[in-house]
């Protein structure tokens, strides 16, 4: 149980609980009348077996089913990690804190640490600059656009956007585009080639079918911009600061963001988030941090999980979403917000039978099988969990997950009410890249 001490997971525990552990020793405040049922298990949970003094039968038999029906189908059990909790209380755990490829359960810590550094009302913009006036509809010089690092400027941005210019009066550009600062378009990195796709959107009338499908499912009534760019598409480094703001494009707000990318589990923006925060080392610092798990329970190469060498252990997964759950407690938002819901979400979940309202972020690779979240249940509350699978046959082990999640439903019964803490206030319904977003175009600044 050392190591649950000082990695601060008890003083996780204890925050959940609304209990301070400031100015006690950890150990003396669960001894605090009596201390707090189970919590005795922890040991036996931190040597990474299933538990034989765990109290919670229901768990462990639950577990203990799921292992033997994996070893049947000959996967070995120690490829196979569980971690289950219910609140700050910790149920059962095989292999727990093991590392293990987490392939998109990393996704949770990338949303963590954009979290922890943006905030969940933060937008990211794009400028636009012009470096000559203005006459007779053209822009006598250069057409500037400085990339912040938005990973959702899609076809129906940059649609928006010719139109804001034609509001300006702009309809041909005499110089080049040039692309500056973090701009992506459709998620494109290379700066001319998102570039080349931004001045295709801004001319309605040399769209390819890919922009006209996408156009054709905007709202009624919306305008095909005209503006002609007569030079090059041309990247450059250097910030362009000369000329005038002719508008700035904001994103979605975060939460939104981060609802699409796991909703969909889309890699491009997962990583491009994670750029943006400075690369995985630093995702995987802040969410450690944020978290209050051992560093060694979490190793990141990117911010996606593409890759085996992105591991983690499942009890830091439990965690990492449970962090998120914190940070939002001081917001209209809940975990629900950010991670697809059973039931109600679509995306990696479509074929899944998952109990219903259960907050969940899926994980899958040649060989892993990953599912992390939490489910609402009568007697135990809500319940944390994380599951990680080595092998193969991704159908059936998905539905044994299933199984398994159902099967502490049904011993643990429904929740009569769905708690608050994972009542979900945004619609993750809608596809990723195929819905106009709602973000804002500021004239002039």
């Amino acid at each position: 149980m050392l190591d649950l001490f000082s990695s601060g997971i008890i003083s996780v525990w204890l925050h959940m609980a609304g209990v301070s552990s400031a100015g006690a020793n950890a150990a003396s405040v669960l001894a605090w009348e009596g201390g707090i049922p189970g919590l005795g298990v922890a040991m036996d949970l931190a040597n990474g077996g299933v538990s034989r003094t765990n109290p919670d039968l229901p768990a462990s038999t639950a577990v203990q089913e799921f292992l033997k029906d994996l070893k049947r189908k000959g996967l070995t059990e120690g490829n196979q990690g569980v971690w289950v909790q219910a609140g700050m209380l910790p149920l059962v755990s095989q292999q727990g804190t093991t590392l293990m490829p987490g392939a998109s359960l990393t996704k949770i810590a990338t949303s963590l640490a954009s979290l922890e550094t943006w905030g969940a009302d933060y937008q990211f913009e794009t400028r636009f600059r012009g470096t000559g006036p203005i006459r007779n509809g053209v822009l006598q010089g250069d057409l500037v656009v400085s990339g912040g690092g938005d990973p959702l400027f899609v076809w129906e941005e940059a649609i928006a956007v010719g139109n804001a210019l034609n509001d300006l009066g702009i309809r041909r550009v005499a110089g080049n585009l040039i692309v500056t600062g973090n701009f992506r378009m459709n998620q494109q990195s290379d700066p001319v080639t998102a570039g080349d796709l931004l001045r295709e959107a801004l001319n309605g009338r040399s769209w390819s079918r890919d922009v006209q499908s996408i156009y054709s499912k905007m709202p009624p009534g919306t305008k095909r911009p005209q503006v002609v760019v007569v030079g090059s598409t041309v990247a450059q480094q250097q910030f362009v600061g000369s000329g005038r703001l002719l508008m700035t494009r904001r994103s979605l707000p975060l939460v939104e963001i981060l609802k699409q990318m796991n909703v969909h589990s889309d890699n491009q923006m997962a990583q491009m988030l994670a750029d943006n925060l400075g690369g995985a080392k630093i995702v995987q610092q802040q969410a450690t941090w944020a978290a209050g798990v051992p560093a060694a329970e979490l190793q990141l190469v990117n911010g996606s999980g593409l890759g085996v060498e992105n591991q983690m252990s499942p009890r830091a997964a439990c965690a990492m979403m449970q962090a998120i759950g914190r940070y939002l407690q001081t917001t209209s938002l809940t975990v629900a917000d950010l991670f697809p819901v059973s039931g109600r979400d679509a995306g990696t979940l479509e074929h899944r039978h998952i109990p219903p309202y259960a907050v969940v972020k899926t994980g899958t690779l040649d060989s892993v099988i990953a599912l992390a979240g939490a489910i609402p249940t009568r007697d135990r509350g809500l319940v944390w969990f994380a599951i990680i699978n080595r092998g193969t046959d991704w159908d059936s082990l998905r539905a044994q997950q299933d199984v398994f999640l159902q099967k502490l439903v049904d011993r643990w019964g429904t929740a009569s009410t769905l708690p608050k803490v994972i009542t979900p206030h945004i619609d993750g319904r809608r596809p990723a890249l195929g819905a106009a977003n709602r973000s804002d175009i500021l004239l002039g600044g």
